[in-house]
């Protein structure tokens, strides 16, 4: 990863907490820790952030009332094409005409490329979704109220009224914080009850995560691994992790890697010079 997007990466992460460790960033760029460590040295001389003992803090703190979930632009980039692998993978399950819905993340994000073509209803609570497909897909696309949470891109309200009961789907696609034993983790409970009042709506629960979300953990429990119908990820999933799905009776998917000499771009960006 160039040095311009991690330092992009960096500063928006430090508004999604008071403090974020070395290792995280590490993780999220896939840099080394000597790296990083650079990286937010240039940046706290620069003015742009401050460092801290074992990581950096933002020079203007995060506003309250922030949501506890990463911000949009910072995930978008990170494990780009394992993403759009999967997202392929899900929008093969869909058929013209079913109604699906979708939830805020950028592993579901990247269905939109797939769906381009597609005659689908939808109903998200991702705004950076809706635009997308308002522009560039033929879905019908629905959308609940509530208030736009900018940095993930997400509408959330805490009221029933929303519109996401009168909607029906066949399937809910959902992207996840991490994937453990007791189930699927979310980091924020306004999200958690979000996603929980959309998954009531749907037949069928396919959980979209990346192989690393395997070993990463939240605070917070979304819904037991055994609700899940499918899971789709990458062929990087350890076999204790796809043991483990197995044996909660959920259905396990793997996204194929693109094939060698062509490129992991979405079929739309061939097509389309402008993309959200």
């Amino acid at each position: 990863m160039h040095e311009r997007e991690r330092h992009r990466i960096i500063l928006s992460a430090t508004q999604e907490k008071a403090v974020v460790t070395v290792q995280d960033i590490a993780e999220l760029t896939d840099a080394s820790e000597a790296t990083i460590r650079r990286d937010i040295a240039s940046l706290h001389v620069q003015g742009k952030l401050r460092r801290v003992r074992g990581g950096a803090e933002a020079v203007h703190p995060p506003q309250l009332g922030n949501l506890a979930a990463r911000p949009f632009r910072v995930s978008e980039s990170v494990n780009i094409d394992k993403k759009r692998a999967i997202a392929r993978k899900a929008v093969d399950l869909c058929n013209d005409g079913d109604a699906i819905i979708l939830n805020g993340g950028t592993t579901t994000f990247q269905m939109v490329h797939y769906m381009a073509a597609r005659r689908l209803q939808v109903m998200t609570n991702s705004f950076a979704i809706a635009e997308h497909l308002v522009k560039h897909s033929k879905c019908n696309v629905n959308v609940p109220g509530g208030a736009i949470y900018r940095d993930q891109s997400l509408i959330l309200s805490p009221f029933e009224n929303d519109a996401i009961r009168n909607f029906y789907a066949r399937r809910i696609f959902l992207g996840a914080q991490g994937v453990g034993a007791l189930g699927i983790m979310e980091s924020d409970a306004l999200v958690i009850q979000s996603e929980q009042k959309l998954m009531r709506q749907a037949e069928e629960l396919i959980v979209m995560v990346d192989s690393s979300k395997f070993r990463k953990r939240s605070s917070l429990i979304l819904c037991p691994l055994e609700n899940v119908t499918t899971i789709i990820t990458d062929d990087g999933i350890s076999d204790e992790a796809a043991r483990m799905v197995e044996n909660a009776g959920v259905e396990l998917l793997i996204a194929g890697a693109v094939a060698a000499g062509k490129t992991a771009g979405p079929p739309d960006e061939e097509n389309s010079s402008s993309v959200a």
